[in-house]
């Protein structure tokens, strides 16, 4: 298992290499907002280190990993209006970028969100950069 990997999506956007709309970066963690979001706020949480699954992810980043998926998650609810959130990792099958992510999507009731199968949808002009904004100063 190596520190990043460059042909990983996910490193380039940890290292700074490709964009992403941060929002949350710790010494272990980064989040951005999801490319194409199934609601505004969707957010994705990557150990800085490659791991591709969640049998291999070290020990010593499941705090790091999961406290920050908390705080986002409280974020989400405190600052987008969502009543609630839903948190969800794929492992191998469905998971499109080969490095561990944790979804922290926002939920409303009647969201219209059923099942797993799920429209995804794309952020407007400077509206990613909003939503993003509005997190990391709800995480500061």
């Amino acid at each position: 298992m190596t520190a990043s990997d460059p042909d990983c999506l996910f490193c380039r956007i940890v290292a700074g290499v490709t964009p992403g709309h941060l929002v949350v970066e710790t010494d272990d963690v980064v989040g951005f907002l999801d490319t194409r979001p199934l609601f505004p706020g969707h957010t994705l949480l990557v150990p800085r280190q490659h791991v591709v699954t969640l049998s291999d992810l070290p020990e010593a980043l499941l705090v790091p990993l999961f406290s920050t998926a908390q705080r986002v998650a409280d974020a989400i609810t405190s600052t987008l209006g969502a009543q609630g959130t839903f948190v969800a990792m794929n492992n191998v099958v469905s998971q499109s970028v080969a490095h561990l992510h944790v979804h922290v999507v926002p939920r409303t009731k009647g969201d219209g969100l059923r099942g797993f199968f799920w429209p995804r949808t794309t952020y407007a002009d400077a509206e990613a950069e909003a939503c993003a904004t509005t997190l990391r100063k709800a995480l500061a």
